[in-house]
């Protein structure tokens, strides 16, 4: 096999694996439980032979008919009591690792939730479900089968070894001998087997990966007619996929007969050796035929334990990972004297603001995104950031509901610092509408009613009137139950923009947050998306990254940035005689073109 194929299996923390056993702390009952079963179906795996050898030898070999026949009444009792045993000890092992599973899982999409934008700006979401699912379901076999079969395994080889020696100290040993031959192959398996599982696991994922790309991006591929080219790159991922899994397979049917022989091999032997002591008289027949029945309840739980000892190593590593993210601080969080934010009027004040996305280039200004910024809106005003690509309009918008948190200076809203009031109560306070909407696999009410679940119907339909939604909603096959497919696939980015501006009025926020650049719908659209906006910046002090003629001229203040600084500012006439930067994004932007209607 390629080395390729089996990397280096990572060393599990000791500490890592008691953490993730102390999630089967909550389920001790069901854990003890199972626990118990194991032990009362090993005492009777260590029954059974004995009660084989006992109707043998008193039973058969005497002719006793009675004692034969209460022999194998007694193994049948042996046999459905075991099924019993079994039945509540897998389900109450699995029942107790699935709630660590879901406990894990419960606790990592709610952690990645509260996580701030800063995490989200650089974690990749394939990792984050890689982690969730995959990890997490090792991390359940770990705490259910993996170490409950260790354990049963581990007290199995014990007992019968104690059994057989007890049973006859050299015939014992010449069976015990065959143990490390089949502990020695079934960790060689493991150890090339439980990697390769990991590989086939990951190569599922980029395979899933790359068929969901393609569903996604369907339109662009016809559109370009690559075609024939995805298929030919989903036919080498779908080869690798079955490479490894035909590695694996041949693993498998080689690892088996290997157990197979060195067992039957070990059983010759004994059968050999065990028959001549018989026919000696220094053994029963009984007594050979349970040394053998003991060494066939080996074979299973030895291989068990070649699979299984790897996995606890892949489950460490998958332990790590998932830790990584449960101990992770959010960069914004609630001040421990924080109080919900009372809005009253809307003043937002920026006082000498600073801000870097990255902690390690706070200390040079040079590397800020915003340097010393400080402005004031006032109730009810439309402010407008302008600047080229880069400037800070993004940050200063992202700063204002906490998003990120300034590195320097302070926010306040009606002189309430921000980042002393809770983050929930601010964000309350404010509306968001981007250029690029997200919208869910959802009805059109669902999306509307995302930020408030417990509005009216009639609500709703008002915030869809003000944000001209409402007549295209009603055209809809089922109007406000239509569904609106992945990310909003079904509507036109004119509609989805209304949409979100309805969600946004649905909240009815003091504070709004404008993105209104329109360059990629029609005309009509943009008129009614623009009549929209209007409506919704009525009696709110709204901050708007500017992209139209309309928007400027309406705005109360205009913000030049350039480099993460205020270069100018005032009304739109005013800063066309004052600002030379100004002038020229309204030459190049802004002013409406010869024969432009």
């Amino acid at each position: 096999m390629p080395d390729s194929l089996t990397p280096p299996l990572p060393k599990p923390s000791p500490r890592v694996l008691w953490r993730a056993f102390g999630y089967l702390r909550p389920h001790w009952k069901l854990t003890a439980g199972a626990y118990l079963m194991m032990l009362l179906i090993d005492i009777f795996a260590m029954l059974n032979p004995q009660l084989i050898r006992w109707a043998i030898d008193h039973g058969i070999e005497q002719g006793n008919r009675p004692l034969l026949t209460l022999a194998v009444t007694a193994l049948l009792l042996i046999v459905v009591v075991k099924g019993v045993f079994t039945y509540f000890e897998g389900l109450w092992t699995e029942v107790a690792s699935q709630n660590v599973a879901y406990d894990l899982r419960n606790a990592l999409q709610r952690k990645i939730t509260l996580l701030s934008f800063s995490f989200h700006d650089q974690a990749e979401a394939g990792d984050l479900l890689s982690r969730t699912i995959q990890d997490v379901e090792r991390i359940r076999f770990l705490t259910g089968r993996a170490m409950f079969r260790i354990i049963e395994g581990s007290f199995l080889l014990l007992i019968t070894v104690v059994v057989l020696i007890w049973m006859n100290p050299k015939l014992g040993l010449l069976a015990v001998a065959a143990m490390p031959l089949l502990v020695v192959q079934s960790i060689r398996f493991g150890r090339r087997y439980r990697p390769l599982t990991m590989l086939i696991q990951k190569q599922l994922g980029t395979l899933t990966t790359r068929l969901e790309q393609n569903l996604r991006g369907a339109r662009v591929v016809k559109t370009f007619a690559q075609e024939e080219a995805e298929i030919e790159r989903f036919e080498r991922e779908n080869q690798h996929w079955f490479n490894l899994s035909a590695e694996a397979a041949r693993l498998q049917s080689f690892n088996m007969p290997v157990l197979q022989l060195i067992t039957n091999l070990s059983s010759v032997v004994i059968l050999f050796y065990g028959g001549m002591l018989v026919i000696q008289g220094g053994l029963t027949l009984g007594e050979l035929v349970a040394f053998i029945t003991y060494m066939g309840q080996l074979v299973t739980p030895v291989r068990y334990l070649g699979m299984i000892l790897p996995a606890i190593a892949m489950a460490g590593a998958s332990a790590e990972r998932v830790f990584e993210i449960l101990d992770r601080l959010p960069d914004v969080a609630d001040a421990p004297d924080a109080q919900p934010i009372q809005v009253t009027q809307g003043r937002v004040c920026f006082e000498n603001v600073s801000f870097a996305y990255s902690k390690e280039v706070m200390k040079s200004l040079s590397s800020s995104v915003l340097k010393g910024v400080s402005f004031e809106a006032l109730p009810n005003q439309v402010v407008a950031l302008l600047g080229p690509t880069g400037s800070g309009k993004t940050s200063i918008v992202n700063l204002l509901p906490r998003f990120y948190d300034s590195t320097a200076g302070r926010i306040t809203i009606d002189g309430q610092d921000i980042q002393h009031v809770t983050v929930a109560s601010l964000r309350a306070q404010i509306g968001n509408v981007q250029q690029e909407t997200t919208l869910f696999a959802a009805s059109v009410r669902e999306n509307i009613l995302f930020g408030r679940p417990e509005a009216t119907q009639e609500q709703v339909e008002n915030a869809a009137r003000l944000a001209q939604a409402d007549e295209f909603i009603r055209r809809m096959p089922r109007g406000y139950d239509t569904l609106v497919g992945e990310r909003g696939i079904t509507l036109s980015g004119g509609q989805k923009q209304r949409l979100a501006i309805a969600r946004a009025l649905l909240t009815d926020p003091r504070i709004l947050i404008l993105d209104d650049a329109t360059s990629s719908v029609d005309s009509e659209t943009e008129h009614l998306i623009q009549m929209a906006l209007e409506q919704v910046m009525q009696n709110r002090t709204t901050f708007v990254i500017a992209h139209r003629m309309s928007t400027v001229q309406r705005a109360d203040l205009i913000l030049v940035l350039d480099h993460g600084t205020i270069v100018a500012r005032g009304r739109h006439d005013e800063l066309l005689k004052s600002s030379p930067l100004y002038r020229s994004i309204y030459e190049q932007q802004l002013k409406p073109k010869a024969g432009k209607k």
